[in-house]
């Protein structure tokens, strides 16, 4: 899977991982030792993150599902927050049903409030 800006028409993230399951949820990104520029986790029914036991910051993109169907899902982007650090919390975002996580520095100048991010299938 990947993340495309269809506001910006740019390309997010071409290796997309999606956590749906409780457990995937819960552990997102910890542990890991560091992500690529090219990575993002899409945690979904989720609207705040924790970085316990994270080892590097991250940006966490908010994201609103605007459409749902076969194989193709558009999000809002609702709020960003840049270089989140470990052993934080992230504000609960109301208007969020996923977040997307990727390495500190890639959302600047690539997203913006209110753009339309879609998954895509293959790399």
């Amino acid at each position: 899977m990947r993340f495309f800006n269809s506001t910006k028409k740019t390309e997010v993230v071409g290796n997309l991982k999606i956590a749906e399951k409780f457990f995937e949820r819960l552990k997102g990104l910890m542990f890991k030792k560091e992500i690529g520029d090219d990575y993002g986790l899409l945690i979904k029914q989720c609207d705040s993150i924790h970085m316990f036991f994270m080892k590097f910051p991250i940006d966490a993109i908010f994201l609103k599902t605007v459409f749902a169907g076969n194989n193709r899902n558009i999000y809002k982007v609702v709020k960003i927050i840049e270089n989140i650090k470990p052993w934080r919390v992230s504000p609960v975002v109301n208007e969020a049903d996923s977040v997307l996580e990727v390495k500190s520095g890639k959302s600047k100048n690539n997203i913006s409030v209110n753009d339309k991010l879609e998954e895509l299938e293959g790399i």
